[in-house]
């Protein structure tokens, strides 16, 4: 939006959580190449309804950028922001009145994300909690969307850019290492369970805590230093120092997940860099089949047959990381040695 415009805060904030092909706020929302947002649905059946062959290439409905099949990007950050938005905007409208106190609902409140009324910020039991006017509030939370929008347009580029920088830093499993060269970097599968005080909000954790899923209600956790509150991502309990460990993952073909090691000073607050930049080693599978590995740029990865789960081996001597089919044993992936040197790594 230009400088000039003469909408509110509020108004403008409307508009930039709207999809542009249903004009409906963002549901599920996804990035493509060019940076735009729109809800999955969406550009899912705009992409379907192109064939090969078609006069007109396949391009963004905002701006008419070239769209490679296939470039959808999760946003579950973008899905958090757009729940905030919503809670926002439920008092923007002038009928909008607070249900027990009968006082207009013209603030929100960061903690409750909740639109909420003057009442409700001079009670004693709330006073602790971040108000902001209304039209604070969508300032702040259009900021946030250009921020987010922004931080994956990024990606994108590095995605394009990957094709023209040679491989150096970090390269496929070497098919010509010997068996017994192999075999060394395997290990006894170690017991690795998940440590709930890391885990995003939106998060889910079984009982066992051996397995997690993405929900979409946020969780009301303790915002403590250990935990990642942007990212979605969680550590196991056990750090390793010495010696070999590996351990499976089940993975699938369907959504989106990233599987690897981090090291224990890894960042947990705000954006973090998905690659050994940000003390993360790790692969990823994406919405549409895609497969790589979180190098900078990223190193995107072969498939011979579906990958339904994951062995992860990490050499603490070698400082090495390494990533097998666990379903035939084929190696997917080795980090170079001596990049995961340094302190205590998790998985």
């Amino acid at each position: 939006l230009n400088s000039g415009s003469s909408l509110t805060p509020v108004q403008e904030i409307q508009e930039e959580t709207k999809c542009p092909i249903c004009l409906e706020y963002l549901t599920d929302p996804v990035t493509i190449d060019c940076g735009h947002n729109f809800c999955r649905g969406c550009i899912t059946l705009h992409c379907e309804t192109w064939t090969e062959g078609d006069y007109d290439p396949l391009c963004c409905p905002s701006c008419r950028a070239l769209i490679h099949k296939g470039a959808l990007r999760n946003n579950y950050q973008l899905a958090n922001i757009m729940e905030k938005i919503k809670q926002l905007l439920l008092g923007t409208g002038n009928r909008n009145l607070c249900v027990r106190h009968q006082e207009k609902l013209n603030l929100f409140c960061e903690e409750d994300w909740e639109a909420v009324c003057l009442v409700y910020e001079r009670s004693p039991e709330y006073r602790s909690h971040t108000v902001l006017l209304m039209e604070q509030a969508a300032q702040k939370y259009k900021k946030l969307i250009k921020l987010f929008t922004l931080n994956r347009l990024r990606n994108c580029r590095d995605l394009s850019a990957e094709s023209q920088v040679p491989k150096t830093k970090a390269n496929p499993w070497n098919p010509g290492a010997s068996q017994l060269e192999q075999a060394s970097l395997r290990a006894e599968l170690s017991n690795v369970t998940l440590d709930p005080d890391t885990a995003h909000p939106n998060l889910v954790l079984s009982e066992d805590r051996k397995s997690v899923r993405y929900g979409h209600a946020r969780k009301d956790l303790l915002n403590n230093p250990e935990r990642f509150d942007t990212e979605l991502c969680e550590l196991g309990c056990e750090g390793f120092t010495l010696g070999r460990h590996c351990w499976e993952v089940e993975v699938g073909d369907r959504g989106s997940w990233s599987v690897g090691v981090a090291r224990e000073s890894v960042r947990r607050k705000g954006w973090i860099s998905l690659n050994p930049e940000g003390l993360i080693w790790a692969v990823e599978w994406y919405w549409w089949g895609q497969f790589w590995a979180l190098t900078s740029p990223v190193t995107p990865l072969p498939l011979s047959r579906e990958l339904k789960r994951i062995q992860v081996c990490l050499d603490c001597k070698r400082g090495q990381v390494t990533f097998f089919d666990a379903g035939n044993e084929a190696p997917i992936f080795t980090f170079p040695s001596a990049s995961v040197l340094g302190e205590r790594i998790h998985p």
